[in-house]
């Protein structure tokens, strides 16, 4: 039976975060035999629940064959806080003594970003074990720093994570990442174009599946007989809210269309202050829904919407998870993100991809689905549902990665 450790800092289950990406695909893997430790920070500004751990470390069972390893790390406020800087190079530093700890020794090791230090920590244990070595690249840093944060390339450390990058790069046996085109950008930092392997993110069948009923004060608070347009995740900058809402001020004569947006972050506070100024009625708000009702909220929905501030970045394509939920829902779907040539919701036939930033693009696009038929509309969705099923599920996901992993 092999064994894989997966290093990821910012790593949670369900219960105490999102669970996100490695869990379903540790779980996945499990399933089929293989041995996962998925090795995590038990403290990070991304847990709404953070495990109190008395030891460095602690072993929390998740299935048969897969377990999260918690390592007992200095806490901090939020996602700007110098102690979690701090934590980049503590993290890879702690996770060395878990060569005794871990009963089952790993044939291969995967580091995943950010930070892109943790990958120091992660070559260190792969050596020790001789285990194979895989990088995962989920943000590319520091590239987002510069081009999204306004960091200068000259920066000591954004020099400093350029060369942990470029030495991952040469280093590991395989790289992956969610970002289809990603693989550009890595040749041209030095990478072998034959290390490279995509696997997007998506969506656990199980869990879409788990039958659990949209809460009732939720749903009370949904308009009966309006055509719903959806938002559901974090309320930021970078999401193109705002442009979702200026949309919605140019539809706001339309009485049938009503905005729903679910969610809330840090942002939250700056966006409703935004749809008051504009005195807007035709918008609703919500708290999030817990993970396993969202499918029972998007069934109440008539279209969804997807997008991202236009950034250069984006060329080397998304992989938002909304997006693999959205497409499950066999609901239209309307994508404003500038992906490059990673067109998800056009070659799927799901629904209209448009330019990010462009309000009446959006509003136009909008009034399309409105347009359109019932039967029209089911259509689109059931392309939608169709490509989720066939690209995105986790469990399809995990046999691509374990060819990556394993080296099969």
């Amino acid at each position: 039976m092999k064994t894989a450790w997966i290093v990821h800092q910012y790593a949670s289950t369900p219960e105490t975060g999102m669970g996100g990406r490695h869990y379903y695909l540790g779980r996945e893997l499990a399933k089929k035999g293989y041995r996962v430790y998925l090795i995590a920070s038990a403290s990070h500004h991304l847990l709404r629940e953070k495990p109190a751990l008395k030891e460095p470390f602690e072993i929390e069972a998740i299935a048969e064959g897969f377990n999260l390893v918690w390592v007992n790390m200095p806490s901090y406020a939020e996602a700007h806080s110098r102690q979690r800087a701090l934590n980049w190079f503590l993290f890879p530093w702690r996770i060395q003594r878990l060569v005794n700890f871990i009963r089952d020794k790993p044939d291969v090791i995967l580091s995943s970003s950010p930070s892109p230090v943790a990958f120091l920590g992660a070559q260190r244990l792969a050596k020790k074990f001789k285990a194979r070595l895989v990088f995962e690249v989920r943000d590319i840093w520091p590239l987002t720093l510069t081009e999204l944060g306004g960091y200068s390339s000259k920066h000591p450390f954004i020099r400093f994570m350029q060369w942990v990058e470029d030495k991952a790069y040469r280093d590991s046996d395989a790289v992956v990442s969610n970002l289809k085109n990603s693989v550009e950008h890595m040749v041209e930092r030095g990478m072998q174009r034959e290390k490279f392997a995509w696997i997007a993110n998506g969506f656990s069948l199980d869990e879409v599946n788990s039958g659990m009923p949209l809460d009732a004060s939720t749903k009370r608070m949904l308009p009966k007989g309006k055509f719903l347009v959806g938002y559901t995740g974090t309320f930021g900058l970078a999401n193109d809210l705002y442009t979702l809402i200026d949309a919605a001020e140019l539809l706001k004569g339309n009485d049938d269309v009503v905005f729903v947006l679910v969610g809330g972050g840090r942002d939250k506070h700056s966006l409703l202050s935004y749809i008051e100024k504009k005195k807007l009625k035709n918008v609703i708000t919500l708290d999030y829904v817990p993970k396993t009702q969202v499918q029972q909220l998007l069934m109440e929905l008539d279209v969804l919407t997807v997008g991202a501030k236009k950034q250069p970045i984006y060329k080397f394509g998304v992989s938002p998870n909304k997006l693999f939920d959205y497409l499950y829902a066999a609901k239209p779907i309307i994508y404003h993100i500038e992906s490059g040539d990673y067109s998800p919701v056009k070659s799927a036939s799901a629904g209209y991809e448009v330019e990010s930033g462009n309000p009446q693009a959006l509003a136009s696009a909008i009034l399309k689905v409105y347009r359109m038929s019932t039967i029209e509309r089911e259509l689109m969705g059931a392309n939608g549902r169709r490509a989720a099923l066939e690209q995105y599920e986790y469990n399809q996901l995990s046999e691509k990665f374990a060819e990556v992993l394993f080296d099969l």
